[in-house]
Parts: structure tokens; sequence; C-alpha cells
């Protein structure tokens, strides 16, 4: 890893998933914090992303956004971390690291939205119903250990922390097994190095 690697975030953001999986691979990084407004919409940073979004990271003369594709993306590049299963062994792991990306968030948002496809709109925003993903993500879920396998995998991080999130706001039903599930995926020393940066950088509260 001799390419310098440049993490574009916000502490208030989903940056906060990529800082984990950062921590984890442990591998130096630069942070850049990207404020919103004028500087995350600004031809400086869209010229890194022009969707003027967080997180990026630049490696070397690599761009990478989108949460999933950048945590893919390190467990990749640095295989001895051990956050990917090998390669003939991959199918549950990208299954439901991409569940979580695809069907959940977008199922989730949509539903705090208070968008709920009629029948003939399921067809068509690709993860049917709420309540489908729901009772797949329960289903799916081991009652103890991981998702994708006997050991700890980006697949657990990235789907442990949507579950995370959506019951702390409330975007997921807290049904059983989802709590226990967060929690254990975040019960590891590198999401509690990532949430202690990300929680200095915050900006201050007015009194």
């Amino acid at each position: 890893m001799s390419k310098d690697l440049v993490f574009y975030t916000n502490p208030m953001s989903r940056g906060r998933l990529v800082r984990w999986m950062l921590e984890e691979v442990g591998i130096p990084y630069e942070t850049e914090i990207i404020s919103y407004g004028d500087q995350m919409k600004g031809a400086d940073y869209r010229a890194i992303n022009p969707m003027g979004k967080v997180p990026a990271i630049r490696h070397g003369d690599t761009v990478v956004t989108e949460c999933a594709a950048i945590c893919t993306y390190l467990a990749d590049v640095v295989p001895e971390a051990g956050l990917a299963p090998p390669p003939d062994q991959r199918g549950p792991y990208y299954r439901w690291l991409f569940f979580a990306a695809g069907p959940l968030e977008s199922a989730a948002i949509h539903h705090s939205l208070g968008f709920d496809p009629d029948q003939e709109a399921q067809g068509r925003v690709g993860y049917g119903t709420f309540s489908d993903v729901m009772d797949t993500l329960e289903t799916a879920l081991p009652a103890q250990g991981w998702i994708a396998g006997d050991s700890f995998t980006t697949a657990d991080l990235y789907l442990g922390a949507n579950i995370g999130w959506g019951l702390q706001v409330g975007t997921i039903e807290n049904r059983p097994g989802f709590a226990a599930y967060a929690k254990r995926t975040s019960d590891r020393e590198a999401y509690r190095r990532a949430m202690a940066i990300d929680d200095a950088a915050m900006p201050a509260q007015a009194s």
C-alpha cells in the first residue's frame, strides 16, 4: 500500500461507515473534512465526486465513491485484513453486502418518507415492499456469528452499520435479532476508534 489514500468525509454523514472500514483495514490515510454547502457542492470537490456528496476516497489515481463500493474496494486492496472471504466463497458475502446497499437502504428511506409502493409500483422499485425487506433481513440474520461465513467480513460491517443506524433513527423495524446483530458487529476496537475520531471532528455545538 505505497499509494497515498485520502478520505473525503464529514462526521455527520455516511462517511462514518467508511471511517470504520478504514480503521478495520489499518492502513494510513489522510482525512479531508468537507463541509456541507458551498465546499461540498463546489467545483474542487465535484472533481472528486460529481454528485457533490461524501464520502469518497482517492487512492493514488483511483477515486471511489459510494459506501459499499469503497468498502468492497478496501477489502480487496488490503486482503491481509481478512475482511473478504476467498473468491470462490463470496456468494453470500456479495449478496448481503449489496442487499444492504440496495433493497434495505431504499426500502427503509422510502418507508420513512411515507412512500410505500402500491402493487403496480412494487415491480419497479427493486425491493418489492418494505415488509418483504424486513422479513428477508430477519430470516437471514444468524442468531450468533456472521452473515457470510465463520468470520466477520465487510458484509457484516456494512449490514450491521445500516441496521444500527436504522434502529437509532427509526427507519427500520425493531424486530427480533436486529439489535443483537448490530451490537455484535460493532463490538470491535476499529469501530470504537472510528467513532471516537468522528465524534472529535463534530462541529462545536452552540451553548
